[in-house]
């Protein structure tokens, strides 16, 4: 069950309430952080619980062999947390009224060595962002404490109580990684995909495919993880164990963070995630290069919101095997870098969806020559034009390219989508039928007047590879033919009264009683109206 707007404006104003005067930015790592702790010691009180039976308690088992009892719980969660350092310690501690920042700074510390090593990848260096000795938090160690305890007491209160299973857990995180991102939208914005385009995006990747037993995607910059989380949660198998397999690539520290949080907070498993913390073009991940050789991994469904127009150094990048066959990008426009890094990275039988700006439908050079071959190459399966303003960190509208590798046909579908929306303050929001009219009519390859076209390769060599939406997709409304005669028949009608409304008011005047204070206004104002 999603939570209320009550429960969301309560959540948000307490979190304000509770931060003092420590900036948001520095905020948000540490109750991230500390959210994800309480999730992890939630989970592993569940499962001692239910593998010790009641019979035992988990200090008596860990007092008779703690290497062994660590082990045992590492080997099924791929972490263990050792007795007195649970979220719960903490409060415990809070009440009896001996809480200090020592406690929090040793509880990481244990826990970081406690992570399975097949568990490394997935939660090492996750708690980075926490720093107790930080300026940020205060000036000394009972100030750094009391900041401590008021976000421990504010994620003890019943609004987020997590005890409603992985949905009610989901729900809190999305909704702060959503509130941070709008707030933060310069910082955060970047690593947020808005929902409805995310929605766009995994119901045509995932589509006839939904039921397949297994499924692996990837997102190569992968930011909070949400394009992720959204494309599995339209596969029947997602909340399967083993099933799906998420991949995904951070460049920048504090997403990288998120992302896992992120996934393990919405019930994923450890041994389902692999992200990596790189920068895509520079490292290509998965796998790449082992032993002098290619062995790239291939994906069902590929997706990513980069950073638009980035500047990469596309030195000496001729003979990489993601962009050879294409051409290198330019290095002050990194747009298809990305684009044909993930087109690289699909499986044959996949499809891949990538959010760019308008530029890469028409610029020429070399992006033009790549264009030109994805085309050639009957790749490009649609192209949706959204409205502007739909994203935190950028008003201008971008587009959406839907590929596949080894496609039979050669057309491509046009959609322009940009008139579609709903205006919420100083942002555009996609509405429900919004969503479902451009899904329905890239599934079913759909033409509609003046808002989708099905253009052949003809058309295509015609505009010279040039794909911009207006090209194909005709927009314009004709106004409606004015009638003169009609538009005379009015303008003699307003004249006639504009004439009857002077007179009234020039009579109005004549009857004034006129004094040596008003006779000069008065007689001014008459010779303008004569």
């Amino acid at each position: 069950m999603a939570l209320s707007s009550e429960q969301q404006t309560k959540m948000w104003a307490m979190l304000n309430q509770t931060r003092g005067q420590i900036g948001l930015t520095a905020y948000k790592d540490y109750i991230f952080g500390i959210l994800f702790y309480k999730y992890l010691s939630e989970k592993a009180t569940r499962w001692l619980k239910t593998a010790l039976r009641g019979e035992e308690t988990w200090e008596s088992v860990y007092s008779q062999d703690s290497a062994k009892a660590l082990d045992y719980v590492k080997k099924n969660l791929g972490y263990a947390i050792r007795p007195n350092d649970f979220f719960v310690d903490w409060k415990k501690a809070i009440d009896e009224d001996r809480f200090n920042i020592g406690m929090m700074t040793d509880t990481f510390g244990h826990f970081n060595q406690q992570i399975a090593f097949e568990a490394k990848r997935d939660f090492e260096g996750i708690f980075d962002g926490m720093r107790f000795d930080s300026a940020d938090l205060g000036a000394n160690a009972q100030a750094r404490a009391s900041v401590m305890i008021s976000m421990i007491e504010l994620l003890s209160t019943s609004e987020f109580d997590l005890s409603g299973g992985n949905d009610t857990i989901s729900d809190i995180y999305e909704y702060l990684v959503a509130q941070f991102a709008t707030v933060l939208a310069s910082d955060m914005g970047q690593y947020y995909t808005p929902k409805e385009i995310s929605d766009v995006m995994a119901r045509i990747l995932t589509n006839g495919r939904e039921n397949q037993e297994s499924f692996s995607i990837y997102d190569p910059t992968v930011g909070s993880g949400s394009l992720l989380l959204t494309t599995a949660s339209y596969l029947a198998n997602s909340h399967k164990r083993g099933s799906i397999k998420y991949f995904g690539q951070e460049k920048d520290a504090t997403p990288y963070r998120l992302s896992r949080m992120n996934l393990m907070m919405h019930g994923v498993e450890y041994n389902d995630i692999s992200i990596n913390h790189a920068d895509t073009l520079e490292s290509d991940w998965p796998d790449g290069v082992v032993d002098g050789k290619d062995n790239p991994r291939m994906f069902d469904a590929v997706m990513a919101n980069p950073p638009y127009s980035a500047h990469w150094n596309n030195k000496d990048r001729e003979d990489d095997s993601r962009w050879r066959e294409y051409g290198v990008a330019p290095k002050t426009k990194a747009d298809y870098a990305f684009l044909l890094h993930c087109l690289y990275h699909l499986d044959d039988s996949g499809r891949m969806a990538i959010i760019l700006p308008h530029g890469v439908l028409f610029r020429g050079a070399a992006e033009g020559r790549i264009r030109k071959v994805l085309i050639d190459k009957h790749q490009i399966e649609a192209i949706i034009g959204f409205p502007d303003k739909l994203f935190l960190n950028a008003s201008i509208p971008v587009c959406v390219l839907i590929l596949r590798k080894h496609r039979i046909e050669s057309d491509i579908l046009f959609i322009d989508a940009s008139k579609g929306f709903e205006k919420l303050k100083s942002q555009n929001h996609l509405r429900p039928e919004d969503v479902e009219k451009i899904v329905d009519i890239v599934i079913n390859r759909k033409e509609i007047e003046k808002y989708s076209h099905l253009a052949t390769l003809d058309e295509i060599k015609e505009n010279d590879y040039n794909l911009n939406i207006p090209r194909y997709v005709d927009t314009f409304e004709e106004e409606e033919p004015i009638d003169l005669v009609e538009l005379s028949k009015e303008m003699v009608t307003l004249n006639s009264e504009i004439e009857k409304a002077e007179a009234d008011f020039l009579s109005l005047l004549d009857e004034l009683a006129v004094t040596p204070d008003t006779k000069e206004i008065i007689e001014a104002t008459k010779a303008v109206f004569r």
